[in-house]
């Protein structure tokens, strides 16, 4: 039974077949979805960028050409930004990483991620969910996410049947995929234990190669019957946040630039304000971006597809 739930869970992850409402605000499905060539084209029209940061300005290792400019062109016209990251991280360990590849802090004016609003719920318990959880928390992670567990006042036990929660941060090892924690999150589920999820993606490119993220562990749990809560796009309270941190700013003065439709997008599009869809992010292999001829219609049906409508796709973010 277990293994017939992942064959249906891998055939959905690669079917990638989502849809979500339309906001009234945005344009037709039908229409076709216009293929610009650069940023400064859309810079103008708003006055605050949400901002994605793997797929869109580096690939977890390396700066893509030509992002950090877009970022100092933004700032030079006064625009606003926000760098807003599905990391399980708190913000300041993202912002750490992000200067690393060469996006230092005077490029933009905020950060925030997942990792910093799943930790922040974790230490105020400011709603009856997260109250709920208790301090015995199964947990997975990799070495390089210990430091989130910082201040934060929970003990970590390694069986389903001690925990009293379950968060899921990533794999523990690159490599590996959602059947090799089957087992664990069968136990998991049997125990009915609720899962929070630091990171709502599904997968990332890494140097080229596929990781699975807490999202495709925490999708399949759901696919078990388990109880799930996520942090970070496409669900609201991250930008609501976002919208905090940008200030009194209009929504249809808001754009935000992404790679990924079920995150990026359709998250932008739940909140009713615009989008810029980044094509050489994760669907770059499906849009086939290395053939220019007819990417406008392949852009076209995977909107369509996923019922979803931003304003331009722009094969790289550059100025």
């Amino acid at each position: 039974m277990v293994a017939a739930k992942i064959d249906k869970f891998i055939m959905n992850v690669i079917n990638r077949d989502f849809t979500v409402s339309a906001s009234p605000a945005q344009s037709s499905f039908n229409q076709p979805i216009p293929l610009i060539q650069h940023f400064s084209d859309l810079a103008q029209r708003y006055d605050a960028f949400i901002i994605d940061l793997w797929g869109v300005l580096h690939d977890g290792v390396t700066a893509y050409p030509g992002a950090a400019d877009c970022l100092r062109q933004l700032k030079k016209l006064g625009k606003k930004t926000l760098l807003l990251s599905n990391a399980p991280r708190r913000a300041r360990v993202v912002a750490e990483g992000t200067a690393r590849i060469g996006f230092t802090p005077d490029l933009y004016n905020y950060i925030y991620s997942s990792g910093e609003e799943t930790w922040q719920q974790l230490k105020e318990r400011g709603d009856p969910w997260h109250q709920r959880l208790g301090a015995k928390c199964l947990a997975l992670f990799g070495d390089d996410d210990r430091n989130f567990f910082e201040g934060l006042n929970l003990q970590i036990v390694t069986q389903p049947e001690q925990a009293e929660f379950f968060l899921a941060i990533g794999a523990r090892n690159f490599g590996e995929e959602v059947k090799d924690y089957a087992g664990l999150l069968q136990q998991a589920a049997t125990c009915s234990l609720p899962l929070l999820c630091a990171n709502p993606d599904l997968e990332i490119i890494r140097k080229g190669k596929r990781e699975i993220c807490a999202g495709a562990l925490a999708q399949y749990y759901e696919e078990l019957g388990g109880e799930v809560r996520y942090h970070g796009k496409p669900h609201p309270a991250v930008y609501q946040e976002s919208f905090k941190l940008l200030g009194n700013i209009a929504k249809n003065k808001i754009l935000a630039i992404g790679d990924a439709l079920r995150t990026d997008i359709a998250g932008a599009q739940t909140m009713g304000i615009d989008s810029l869809w980044v094509l050489g992010g994760i669907h770059a292999e499906s849009l086939q971006l290395d053939k220019p001829f007819g990417l406008e219609q392949r852009v076209h049906q995977q909107c369509q597809k996923a019922g979803l409508s931003p304003i331009a796709a722009l094969p790289k973010f550059t100025w």
